[in-house]
């Protein structure tokens, strides 16, 4: 489903060129539940709007469900991020002035959707995250919790192909973040793709497969359950970082 070879990024800062990525390759399967780890400065935020179409590689190539991505336009680019992929934020990014129920119908209007079918499609949504009784209320109305509900509810109508998280627990606290994870492995059971940006080693853990970067590069990828049983971990890639990453899948 989503295939980077070596991708490099770079950007100015204070007159220095910072290699945000360096000749990172990753490959993450349908259906998979997986999790980027990395301090900060890692350059996970710029995976993420990489796999996110959000920005585009300086080289290497991104492929999503065999498109490759940096043959296509702005107007392209945002018309693939509306049809494949559910962005959930750690900082929920919705619209105070709006109900749970319109913040969650906003990606279907971009969509130009009818609207008895729209309001079909947010109550399934809604339904989904356990918050159909809460629609009416605004974000400032609902509590940590239930706001990032909301933009998963948000992330999920369009019925996207992969759902992206970043940091999605970041600002709640530790019982909150564990409902909105439990609320993640509902979504893989159901057969969402998810990819979560994390720095929380207890977060990433409850992924199938863990992919460690740092300083720009993919190191490393981790089979949770055998993290877990004690069988050694293998490192993929040598000292540049360069992964081989049709070897990181059992």
């Amino acid at each position: 489903m989503i295939v980077l070879d070596n991708i490099c990024k770079t950007y100015e800062v204070g007159g220095e060129i910072v290699k945000a990525l360096d000749h990172a390759s990753l490959h993450i399967k349908a259906g998979e539940f997986v999790s980027i780890i990395g301090p900060s400065g890692s350059g996970k935020s710029t995976l993420m709007n990489m796999i996110g179409c959000l920005d585009i590689a300086d080289e290497g190539s991104y492929y999503l469900d065999g498109i490759a991505i940096e043959e296509y336009s702005e107007d392209d680019l945002a018309r693939i991020r509306n049809a494949k992929i559910g962005f959930v934020f750690q900082n929920f990014n919705l619209l105070n002035k709006l109900s749970a129920q319109e913040n969650v119908e906003l990606p279907l209007i971009y969509k130009k959707m009818a609207k008895k079918e729209r309001e079909q499609l947010v109550s399934e949504a809604l339904s989904q995250v356990k918050l159909e009784e809460r629609k009416e209320h605004k974000p400032m109305e609902l509590s940590g919790g239930q706001q990032q509900r909301v933009a998963i509810a948000r992330a999920l109508v369009t019925s996207p192909a992969m759902i992206l998280a970043d940091e999605p627990t970041g600002n709640l606290d530790t019982g909150t973040g564990e409902e909105i994870m439990s609320l993640f492995h509902e979504l893989h059971a159901r057969g969402n793709t998810i990819v979560l940006i994390t720095h929380d080693e207890k977060v990433a853990d409850q992924a199938e497969r863990k992919i460690r970067i740092l300083d720009g590069r993919v190191q490393e990828f981790i089979s949770v359950a055998e993290s877990h049983a004690g069988i050694p971990v293998q490192i993929f890639g040598d000292s540049r970082g360069d992964v081989d990453f049709q070897m990181g899948h059992k």
